[in-house]
């Protein structure tokens, strides 16, 4: 069977045109879209069984179509550390060896790729990918597990210390080996994402995350199914999917990376070369909204992605899952609202269980903004490019926030009362700007290589980090009160008053209009100030962030020859020696059990 489906696979990628990595993928992903169907018709209160079919669905596609034999190992080490580890280990540090775990494991992966792996093979699976999508879930886990133990223990602090997303997806009670196996090896998102909670996927397998949707709209004449229908939902994502991979493969007949490096392109005038990085960044774009599109669309076909109905309007909502938003990337004005439509999940992970995790008393700092900024960019890999881009990138978000607060107010106010005539154009701008900028900024993150990455940059004589330079000196350099209080000359007054620079409450719930878009999203309640995405957090140092950074290492060393730190020593020593006392408890019990089941 493995040959045949082997031999599948091949005729699928020479009549194509794409590697046998690629179709492999793409097989995967179209498969889950007629699974899914099937799998929402089992029986609501078959839990075991929904399970095992999640698990054999996926051992299927690791086994017979990826032929990811290493692969599994690497998926299972992971998920058995945190399984273990959640359970065992009765310590607030828990989520955080958790994570060193996981992030340990991944870059061991990521730097034998970049160093001891041989020559690139077309037909084998970077299993990195999916341990990427697995290190969301499984860290995300620990800290919502360890959230339940707080809720049992001081209800108050829950309360208090977390925030409305992280108190949604507290899990009280730990869960058997096959429901978390089922949670990490969830097929429709096995290799491509969308990650999401623990909380997400239990709701969901005994149909609580259902218990809103009406009698007269579940489906079924005789036994009413508690999942509601969502083919048409679930088929436009994939349709959009297919497009956008359609005109992918495409795109790659008539310009690749390559085309970077060779003598044609270096003799184009400057503004062809810009246009044709910008054109380079569109096409690498199309592959990940080809296959989040169509991995969510199977998300929303077999039931996770569903976010709940609106009785007002008999609208069910869909994007529980949701990862991209093409549209808004594709027409955003500023980086901010280009990244806010990317990678969302990845954005919520970072934002929910490393940014502020990691934030003393509720408020977030230059600390966790350091941590964030190293877990998000040691996630994507450790090759030269992703960290070419990722800086930049960085340095990016803080030039947007200089020209949202001193550029922007120009044209417009907060509330868009008045508009200057000039507003159009200045979207306009903007927009061309922007895409320019992302066309030269994500060259190093597919390059990866850094001479290579250097070389594309240089075709254009740096000019975005020179400008970046200028822009910084400008407004950050000696001059910053003159330059910024001779703008402020010309920004408009809002009918209510002057324009502040604070950022605007939240509501707790946000709605979209958009029935197959629209969200009903828990917000950050007691943390209003976080605006920015976090997969790319702005580098804007400042003297008290310096500060910061010395008293922390200061308080750091003088914990350590402190009596406290000796006695957190022994507490978490403790804890292991507990942890492995339990341990070895339920292996004697397990052995026991299939020694009395072979006696019978």
């Amino acid at each position: 069977m493995v040959q045949w489906v082997q031999d599948q696979i091949r005729f699928m990628a020479d009549s194509t045109g794409l590697d046998e990595e690629s179709t492999k993928i793409v097989m995967c992903l179209l498969l889950s879209f007629p699974l899914s169907a099937l799998f929402k018709r089992l029986p609501d209160n078959r839990y075991t069984l929904k399970n095992l079919v999640v698990i054999g669905v996926s051992f299927f596609y690791i086994f017979i179509i990826l032929e990811l034999k290493g692969g599994f190992a690497t998926l299972l080490i992971s998920t058995t550390f945190t399984y273990l580890i959640t359970r065992y280990l009765k310590s607030d540090l828990m989520p955080w060896f958790n994570l060193a775990f996981l992030m340990g494991h991944l870059c061991i992966n990521h730097l034998k790729a970049q160093f001891w792996q041989a020559e690139y093979d077309p037909t084998k699976i970077d299993i990195t990918g999916a341990q990427m999508v697995l290190v969301m879930k499984l860290s995300s886990f620990a800290w919502s597990y360890r959230d339940g133990k707080l809720l049992k223990r001081d209800p108050k602090a829950f309360q208090e210390k977390l925030n409305t997303y992280q108190r949604s997806r507290v899990v009280v009670e730990h869960p058997s080996i096959l429901s978390f196996l089922g949670y990490a090896f969830f097929f429709p998102s096995l290799l491509t994402g969308p990650s999401f909670d623990y909380s997400d996927y239990q709701n969901f397998i005994n149909t609580e995350l259902f218990s809103d949707v009406p009698d007269t709209k579940r489906p079924g004449k005789r036994r009413k199914r508690m999942i509601p229908k969502s083919g048409r939902v679930a088929f436009a994502k994939v349709v959009q999917g297919a497009a956008w991979a359609a005109i992918w493969i495409t795109s790659l007949k008539y310009i690749t990376t390559d085309y970077l490096f060779t003598e044609e392109y270096q003799q184009k005038p400057l503004i062809i070369k810009g246009i044709v990085l910008t054109i380079l960044g569109f096409t690498y774009r199309l592959k990940y909204y080809a296959v989040w599109l169509i991995s969510e669309g199977c998300c929303i076909l077999v039931g996770i992605g569903y976010n709940g109905y609106d009785a007002s309007t008999g609208k069910f909502y869909w994007n529980r899952v949701q990862n991209i938003d093409p549209w808004e990337f594709e027409t955003g004005q500023n980086v901010r609202t280009c990244l806010e439509a990317w990678n969302m999940n990845t954005n919520k992970w970072l934002k929910n269980f490393i940014y502020l995790r990691s934030a003393k008393n509720n408020k977030p700092g230059f600390l966790s903004t350091l941590l964030t900024f190293a877990t998000s960019a040691f996630w994507h890999g450790t090759k030269p490019g992703y960290y070419l881009s990722f800086v930049s990138g960085a340095f990016y978000q803080t030039i947007g926030k200089i020209f949202r607060r001193n550029f922007r107010p120009i044209f417009t106010t907060k509330d868009a009362e008045p508009v200057t005539r000039y507003k159009t154009l200045y979207d306009i701008v903007s927009w061309i700007v922007t895409h320019l900028a992302f066309g030269y900024l994500v060259q190093p993150f597919v390059i990866l290589e850094f001479k290579k990455s250097i070389k594309a940059w240089s075709s254009v004589y740096f000019l975005p980090h020179i400008a970046i330079a200028i822009i910084l000196f400008a407004f950050k350099g000696p001059f910053s009160s003159s330059v910024t209080g001779f703008l402020k000359k010309y920004h408009l007054k809002s009918k209510e008053g002057p324009e502040t620079v604070s950022a605007p409450k939240k509501d707790t719930i946000t709605v979209h209009p958009n029935a197959s878009d629209a969200s009903l999203i828990p917000e950050y309640d007691n943390q209003e100030e976080l605006n920015q995405p976090i997969i790319l957090p702005e580098i804007d140092f400042s003297k008290e962030d310096f500060d910061e950074l010395m008293n922390k290492i200061d308080e750091l060393q003088k914990l350590r020859t402190s009596k406290d730190f000796s006695l957190i020593e022994e507490e978490e020593k403790q804890a292991l020696y507990e942890a492995l006392d339990s341990l070895s408890t339920d292996i004697g019990k397990i052995m026991g059990n299939i020694k009395s089941f072979k006696n019978d």
